[in-house]
């Protein structure tokens, strides 16, 4: 009896658990076209002719579009290629059929074609901004590799190298180098050894490097110019002696603690300033590609009209290749139409839909550029003709996803990851945009013109009496800009202004 109830129990939970369903859902699903086009859209300019060529590689029948006639004569060779590379294709037996070759036989022109109307006039975009450069870590394995060491030193000197960031701080604890150093390459060491090698490098230029901490930095580079200057002596006592001291800025009571007249403590003030914080940083070589920006748009003022250009490296001419067109061609004209060239006119099908996809890819860009690009300098229109800061109106990224019909994310997309060359500069297009605020008058006002006067303010300011927020934020108010402390903290560490504290001279 015990049994069937426990059973019967068992049987009316799974049937409560268990059962099945219809569910009718709409879900957004992206297809591999929007995909490659929303990566395309995020290659930075600069980027564009390498991921062009990148895509050239892989599908032989995207290429460069040219004016030489060679490229429309029938290729005599076509078909023996055609037969050659048949045999490499992989096609199962309800695919080989006859396939519509019309399609894929006429010219880009006949279906609106893709034709580049952008870069005309944008000759100027002609230039690259690319260089030959040594890394920040090629430059210290340069050097590594001029010293008498053994390879077991040279290994672990790798990867403390490997461990020091851009700025040039060591991102890894001596213990955690260690233990990477056995599993990955195999080392068993110990952290003397490894503190050893730290030393070594710590020699290298640029002076400074492979520290944990800003103090041991600024220390290492003081060494470096010698203890022989009595100036650079007194700063290594005060960033020994009274390190927390210095970075609050608390200087009368340094010079009361190491006995320092103002001259002597003034002289060695001046030393420690010109040292620099971040000694990898300010190695050229160590920048990357992004460091340099190459503007994706032209924008000149015209007597009060703006004339948008689109830079040429995002308007190249592609078009499909004629070799693969006269391969359907002959595979058209053929009388044996078996498995064999099926397999074959398929791959040809496969790498033409790609090769369309990309250019249709790339026009979709470049129209989604210039829709953008046209409503932001019609928005900003007295901003961009002036160059006053106080002209640029409140613009969000809904307002030009209204006015353009696009997704707020590919606007978002094109704001970030573009810049704009102008008679004032070359800006980010998310420069144009800034919240509003609301004066007393019921004027609307940007973000950036409050920046605007809170700079100006802390410039003009009794460096001996540095102002607070709070006057900040009183002196704003009698200029009808009524906004909290909070946000005058938020502007101010936003243009990196220090506290009033550290402003005090």
């Amino acid at each position: 009896m015990y049994l069937e109830n426990y059973f019967s129990f068992v049987a009316t939970r799974s049937s409560k658990m268990l059962h099945q369903s219809q569910q009718q859902r709409m879900l957004q699903r992206m297809s591999p076209q929007q995909i490659q086009f929303l990566k395309l859209l995020r290659v930075p300019t600069l980027e564009m002719e390498t991921r062009i060529k990148e895509e050239m590689e892989i599908n032989p029948a995207l290429e460069y579009s040219t004016d030489d006639a060679t490229n429309d004569i029938y290729d005599d060779d076509a078909e023996d290629k055609y037969e050659e590379g048949a045999e490499d294709v992989a096609l199962k037996d309800d695919q080989a059929e006859q396939i519509d070759i019309d399609d894929y036989l006429r010219s880009e022109s006949d279906d609106g074609g893709y034709d580049n109307n952008y870069n005309k006039d944008a000759d100027k975009s002609n230039y690259s901004a690319q260089r030959y450069e040594v890394s920040f870590h090629q430059y210290l394995l340069e050097q590594l590799h001029m010293l008498d060491l053994t390879e077991r030193q040279i290994l672990i000197a790798e990867q403390v190298i490997g461990s020091i960031n851009d700025d040039g701080y060591l991102s890894r604890s001596v213990a955690a180098m260690v233990d990477d150093l056995a599993f990955s390459r195999n080392v068993i060491t110990d952290e003397g050894e490894v503190k050893g090698i730290i030393q070594r490098i710590q020699s290298f230029d640029p002076a400074g490097i492979a520290t944990y901490t800003l103090q041991e930095c600024l220390l290492l580079q003081l060494h470096r110019i010698g203890k022989s200057n009595y100036a650079v002596q007194n700063a290594i006592l005060i960033l020994e002696k009274q390190y927390d001291a210095f970075i609050k800025k608390h200087y009368e009571k340094i010079k009361k603690s190491l006995k320092l007249d103002e001259d002597d403590f003034q002289h060695a003030l001046d030393i420690i300033l010109k040292l620099n914080p971040k000694p990898g940083a300010a190695f050229e070589g160590s920048s990357n590609t992004a460091t340099y920006i190459l503007p994706d748009f032209f924008l000149e003022n015209n007597e009060g009209v703006l004339e948008i250009m689109l830079n040429s490296k995002n308007a190249p001419e592609l078009r499909i290749s004629q070799d693969f067109k006269n391969m359907l061609e002959i595979y058209d004209k053929g009388n044996k139409k078996d498995k064999k060239n099926a397999e074959a006119v398929t791959f040809i099908k496969q790498k033409l839909d790609a090769a369309q996809w990309f250019i249709n890819s790339i026009k979709e860009r470049q129209n989604t550029l210039i829709q953008t690009m046209s409503v932001i300098a019609n928005l900003q229109k007295e901003y961009l003709i002036t160059g006053d800061e106080t002209t640029l109106k409140p613009m969000i990224l809904k307002d030009v996803a209204e006015l353009t019909n696009l997704d707020i994310s590919t606007v978002s997309r094109v704001a970030n990851s573009k810049y704009v060359q102008t008679q004032f500069g070359t800006f980010s297009l998310k420069h144009f945009f800034s919240e509003k605020i609301t004066m007393e008058n019921g004027e609307e006002v940007t973000n950036k013109e409050i920046k605007s006067i809170i700079a100006d303010i802390v410039s003009n300011e009794n460096k001996k009496k540095p102002l607070r927020d709070e006057d900040i934020m009183d002196t704003l108010a009698k200029k009808s800009y009524n906004i909290s402390r909070r946000t005058v903290a938020k502007y101010r560490e936003q243009m990196q202004i220090p506290v009033a504290r550290l402003r005090k001279s």
